[in-house]
């Protein structure tokens, strides 16, 4: 993974206050990751912290759009991704991430890098199946629907071509 340097951020010079940082993703952000199944990629990270005197809560939202396969028709689309991720910050002896919600960071720290976060917020966001708006509406008329809609087995076919003995 390249340096992310935009990321860290500095909770020691900080104010016991909340802080909102602002973030663009983009597709050089997950190339620094390695996952290329986005075509392109446009998601506005807010991260909003509340710093404390012995904790921090940081709290991710992420809007925009990432471009994707159809998995029905194969055609490029936008989808669309709204996540929100609440993440608590202790403090420790020594470095702990076991629990999801809960990071705990050795007293010696003065920063964190919240490109991780960011990056499983983003990826978790996007649907298993991904369908084309316009094949879930109907409008959308491609080779690979029409065949699919040739191949397509309906009730009356089925009742004509069971064997009885299955029945």
């Amino acid at each position: 993974m390249k340096d992310l340097k935009q990321f860290n951020i500095h909770y020691i010079g900080l104010k016991e206050a909340s802080h909102t940082f602002e973030y663009q993703i983009d597709n050089t952000f997950f190339e620094a990751f390695h996952f290329d199944e986005f075509f392109d990629a446009n998601i506005k990270v807010t991260l909003v912290l509340d710093k404390k005197s012995t904790m921090l809560t940081l709290n991710f939202t992420a809007t925009g759009t990432v471009n994707v396969l159809c998995d029905v028709s194969g055609e490029e689309f936008d989808q669309e991704i709204h996540a929100a991720l609440p993440l608590l910050v202790k403090f420790g002896n020594e470095f702990n991430d076991d629990n999801e919600e809960l990071l705990i960071l050795p007293y010696s720290e003065f920063q964190m890098n919240v490109a991780q976060y960011i990056y499983e917020m983003i990826v978790l966001a996007i649907p298993s199946k991904r369908v084309h708006p316009k094949v879930l509406d109907g409008t959308l008329e491609t080779e690979a629907l029409k065949k699919l809609e040739k191949l397509r087995v309906t009730k009356e076919k089925t009742t004509e071509d069971v064997d009885p003995r299955w029945d």
